[in-house]
């Protein structure tokens, strides 16, 4: 006789939200992180409504053994939010970050925007696909933004045959919905009737890589048989998303996957799993499923002959990291992924490989009024993370700051300029001559 239970599991705790971290990440990292804690024969599970999943597996011996689980519900980031604010979830998944209202509404479970509460659990690319017949190749965030809106409506207007657009957008509950329409759509655009909308991210994409004429976007884990384009936007060079440009949000449309914990949560294995999942093992999983991991790597940068004469010598000798540090909007403080960043930094730097290496921090802004304002908050966010460094007994080589030079967004857009404000970590084994 089987002592394994057969009815229902014991419910460790219910996440919420975002389809696009629901899909694969929650569940590969539940089981993983189930398995780490001692539960046996892990299993995930399709519920009966789509997007739906439960992770389960045996914990305990004999007579003790009981199964455990974890729920997983990915309708949508704002559908994690409202499960919290009813109390039917302990955890929200969204791919965009808490609106004023949501926070507003969840108050009184503390403050949803602290450290403690929001946490960047992987980099995603916001992908804009097309069939792989399709000859257009690349397109500026402006394009986009008047393709979708129905107004550029045949591939003709941009050097591709001719032949109407379809359009396929994701549905109104998604979080990638909601990045594609503040990043492109930016208020001043308005989605025309006529997309076909989709719930799954790896439903639109299959159905944009079967039909000539469709363009969609979905996240970077999801562009499967499809043609991924090249984005610019405006000033800054077209780039298609890749580990780099999305690891360091330097790629236009890259974003930030998020998990919502309400800081009065009492639930342990909640916030284990939280951590879990921002640890180098659960960000091992986040590759795994096509995502980009905030596991620390250095790369080799392309020498360009803008820049200025001091980074060039960095890029020629140095290697980059695959992390910019960020903050808060016209601030030297550092924002809530940023904390974890530094983490991960110090642990970087200490590894043996590392640790005779020469650190080089350079610190830029978005434009202000003045350039000369912007030189000097590039300084004090360079030497912002100098000094945590240094309180953790590291030392840095140099520090300097470029102001407003070498934008990764457009400077006229408010919305996108902050990604600009941002610290770069370099390596080299040599010290940089000052030029």
């Amino acid at each position: 006789m089987s002592l394994i239970p057969t009815l229902n599991a014991k419910e460790l705790f219910t996440i919420a939200g975002s389809n696009t971290v629901g899909a694969k990440l929650a569940p590969q990292c539940a089981r993983d992180y189930l398995e780490s804690i001692g539960v046996e024969n892990v299993t995930i599970q399709r519920g009966d409504v789509e997007n739906e999943y439960l992770v389960s597996g045996n914990q305990g011996v004999g007579l003790d053994l009981e199964r455990v689980s974890i729920r997983i519900e990915a309708h949508g980031s704002s559908t994690g939010f409202k499960r919290l604010d009813s109390g039917d979830a302990e955890l929200a998944m969204a791919s965009r970050p808490i609106k004023s209202k949501e926070i507003d509404a969840l108050v009184k479970r503390g403050d949803m925007v602290s450290v403690d509460a929001e946490h960047t659990i992987g980099i995603d690319g916001l992908a804009i696909l097309v069939s792989p017949n399709n000859p257009v190749a690349t397109l500026t965030i402006n394009q986009i933004a008047r393709i979708f809106s129905g107004q550029i409506k045949n591939w003709k207007d941009l050097g591709g045959p001719s032949m109407p657009i379809e359009l396929y957008a994701r549905d109104e509950k998604s979080g990638t919905w909601d990045t594609f329409r503040k990043l492109v759509l930016s208020g001043d655009y308005e989605l025309d009737a006529q997309a076909q909308r989709y719930e799954s991210n790896d439903q639109l994409s299959d159905a944009v890589a079967a039909n000539m004429n469709a363009i969609g976007f979905a996240g970077l884990a999801s562009v499967r048989d499809a043609k991924l384009l090249a984005v610019s936007n405006e000033d800054t060079a077209a780039m298609k998303p890749s580990t780099f440009t999305v690891a360091t949000e330097d790629y236009p449309l890259s974003r930030r996957l998020f998990m919502y914990l309400p800081p009065d949560t009492q639930i342990p294995w909640v916030q284990d799993y939280v951590e879990f999942c921002q640890s180098e093992q659960g960000q091992k999983i986040v590759e795994k499923v096509g995502f980009v991991s905030q596991n620390i790597r250095s790369f080799r940068a392309q020498v360009n002959e803008a820049m200025p004469s001091q980074y060039q010598a960095l890029a020629k000798s140095g290697e980059r990291l695959s992390v910019n540090f960020r903050f808060s909007r016209g601030s030297p403080n550092l924002d809530n992924k940023a904390h974890r960043d530094l983490t991960r930094l110090i642990a970087f730097l200490k590894k043996s490989e590392n640790i005779e290496k020469l650190v080089y921090l350079v610190g830029f802004s978005d434009a202000g009024e003045r350039f000369s304002q912007d030189l000097v908050l590039s300084r004090f966010r360079a030497l912002a993370v100098r000094s945590a460094l240094l309180r953790e007994g590291l030392a840095v080589k140099d520090s300097y700051g470029l102001g407003s030079f070498m934008p990764v967004a457009s400077n006229e857009d408010e919305g996108a300029k902050s990604k600009n404000g941002r610290v770069e970590v370099w390596l080299t084994d040599e010290p940089v001559p000052v030029l």
